[in-house]
């Protein structure tokens, strides 16, 4: 896994995540992502920390405060991380190549956490925090179609509808951390080469 630290939604004015706190959502993580949010009590992380539920407790109020800052942190944090890697001088086809392949090392250096944020998106209770993630998946899901119309203009690609394309690729990409297996024959980026293949080719044969 990556450094959590990097993806956390944190308020800045309180300053970065103490030891025990990614301790804890470290763990919390990996348990949300194998057993499910409801599958995981409080007790659980403890236990899985070496600290007690009064320890714990005192970091976080109750499992939503926990869930929070990987959530947010992991939608917002996906985003910039594409968006940065993108040419902006390449064409349509190079430009959904690096979407598409850093998107998969993004989840491959933060598995669990991607996981957990696609499992779990819509149920914070707090509505403005899932409208802050419902912003920065949006911002994502229009660069993606920006690619593809940019793409459909230059006339190297074939979409009818930009929307429906778009969600067949977030559709292969958001479910793939589910089935991936990292001591696999392929790697990550290999298989999102392969997805890329298969869209700009089709399955129909020549």
């Amino acid at each position: 896994m990556g450094n959590l630290a990097d993806i956390l939604d944190f308020d800045p004015a309180e300053g970065p995540p103490s030891e025990r706190m990614l301790q804890i959502l470290t763990e919390a993580c990996r348990l949300f992502a194998t057993r499910g949010f409801d599958g995981v009590s409080v007790r659980d992380i403890a236990e899985e920390c070496g600290i007690s539920k009064a320890t714990l407790y005192h970091y976080f109020p109750d499992k939503d405060a926990i869930l929070r800052p990987l959530v947010l942190g992991i939608t917002r944090a996906l985003h910039l991380h594409v968006a940065a890697a993108l040419p902006q001088d390449a064409g349509p086809v190079e430009r959904l190549r690096v979407f598409m392949t850093e998107s998969v090392r993004f989840f491959e250096q933060h598995r669990w956490a991607y996981i957990v944020s696609s499992t779990v998106f819509w149920t914070d209770p707090k509505l403005r925090h899932r409208r802050q993630r419902i912003e920065w998946r949006d911002r994502h899901e229009a660069l993606l179609r920006g690619i593809l119309a940019d793409g459909v203009e230059a006339g190297v690609f074939r979409i009818a509808d930009i929307g429906m394309a778009g969600r067949l690729i977030f559709g292969a990409l958001n479910w793939m951390p589910k089935w991936f297996d990292p001591k696999g024959p392929l790697s990550g980026t290999e298989i999102a080469e392969r997805f890329l293949a298969m869209l700009l080719d089709g399955l129909s044969p020549r």
